[in-house]
């Protein structure tokens, strides 16, 4: 069976389909999806249904070119972290929709035009959600009569919505893939976080909260869908930040600490008190969050502060961004490769991270554990690389 895709991965590519050798286990109920919606799609239900298996909490999220932007499971949401993600109050949430507002405010410039994966039934509660995000489409198990109707009405009557079979199993358990008319297979890796993956502690620290586990399993099961190398911060049963596709893993550190620098930020006070002129929509308002903490003279929102706010912010110096994620402890670190060099700890430590799990196996191990214990972080081997490409 097939289902015809307006092209492949650029307009030239006009010969598209996608193709199953038994009952199609997935089923197009608006819009025309592309090779890249499909691979978004495939990988992203895959991520969310693993999470929900792991933890029994509804999964979302947010997948930008092959690998998540942010992912979530649903936990209900706080003051402060209804501000950060432009939730109203009064807004009374299913947690299917706590999941996937998580997944999207992990890294919402990333997420612009994302697709969504939800690991359940999609309500109404969050279709609307959905509706209110740039994003280009959608899959899950199943839909609400009134949620299929909400998404049917966005992009114009375009908006892409995908059904996935819950209870389809691949026939084979390999995977197939052709590069320049060759084939390269292997077994699907089927491996998910449990109980026993946090058992080989190597840190003088031992102890691993339950909040901090689950942490983990996020960033883990999460990095089983991002292009390698790949690095993965955690907290709140989210992503705060991936690093992804970079050839060196401090890059990807690097990256992805940046991302969680930036989430950590945007609950600081100074940019919850931004007083945005009325009519900028989230997208303009992430846009000038970004601007203001960038620090870059070409994009200074706070000089030009008349075309963004109704009144003037004050600045948040260098200083003062440092001091306040100084303060901040709590995070979770994942990688899906060793740590070759210990300057990927020192890196984690600047962004709050106090546990990380990474398969081990490198020739300085003893160096990457005596930094975690200088650091003040558990340090958890799980035996496990996580590659994706």
């Amino acid at each position: 069976m097939r289902i015809e895709l307006k092209y492949g991965c650029n307009p030239n590519q006009k010969n598209a389909y996608l193709e199953s050798k038994g009952d199609m286990p997935l089923s197009v109920l608006n819009g025309r999806p592309g090779y890249i919606n499909l691979m978004d799609a495939l990988n992203g239900y895959q991520l969310v249904s693993e999470l929900k298996k792991a933890t029994g909490l509804s999964a979302a999220a947010s997948f930008k070119h092959v690998s998540p932007a942010g992912a979530a499971v649903a936990i209900p949401l706080s003051e402060t972290e209804r501000k950060m993600y432009f939730v109203s109050p009064k807004t009374v949430l299913t947690p299917l929709a706590t999941a996937y507002i998580r997944a999207r405010g992990a890294d919402r410039m990333a997420s612009f035009g994302d697709f969504v994966s939800l690991s359940d039934e999609c309500d109404a509660c969050t279709a609307t959600v959905i509706s209110h995000e740039v994003s280009d489409g959608v899959i899950a198990p199943g839909y609400t009569a009134e949620a299929l109707e909400i998404l049917k009405s966005k992009k114009g009557g375009s908006y892409l919505v995908l059904q996935i079979d819950p209870s389809y199993v691949p026939e084979s358990q390999c995977e197939r893939k052709t590069i320049f008319g060759l084939d390269l297979v292997q077994d699907h890796n089927a491996w998910i976080p449990d109980e026993n993956t946090f058992s080989d502690i190597r840190s003088g620290k031992r102890d691993l909260p339950s909040q901090a586990a689950l942490d983990l399993i996020v960033a883990l099961i999460s990095l089983k869908y991002t292009q390698s190398n790949s690095v993965c911060y955690a907290q709140n049963g989210q992503t705060i930040g991936v690093g992804a596709g970079q050839q060196s893993r401090i890059a990807c550190t690097r990256l992805a600490g940046s991302k969680a620098d930036l989430w950590h930020l945007r609950q600081s006070p100074k940019v919850l008190g931004l007083t945005f002129l009325k009519g900028k929509t989230r997208n303009e308002k992430d846009n000038i969050i970004e601007q203001y903490l960038a620090d870059d003279p070409e994009t200074d929102v706070v000089d030009n502060w008349k075309d963004y706010f109704e009144t003037k912010p004050e600045r948040f110096t260098p200083d003062e961004k440092k001091a306040y994620l100084a303060s901040l402890k709590g995070a979770s670190l994942a990688s899906d490769g060793f740590f070759p060099f210990r300057d990927n700890i020192d890196r984690a430590a600047k962004s709050g991270v106090l546990f990380v799990a990474e398969p081990g196996g490198s020739s300085r191990d003893e160096d990457i554990i005596a930094s975690a214990d200088e650091h003040g972080m558990t340090l958890i081997f799980t035996g496990f690389r996580l590659f994706h490409h």
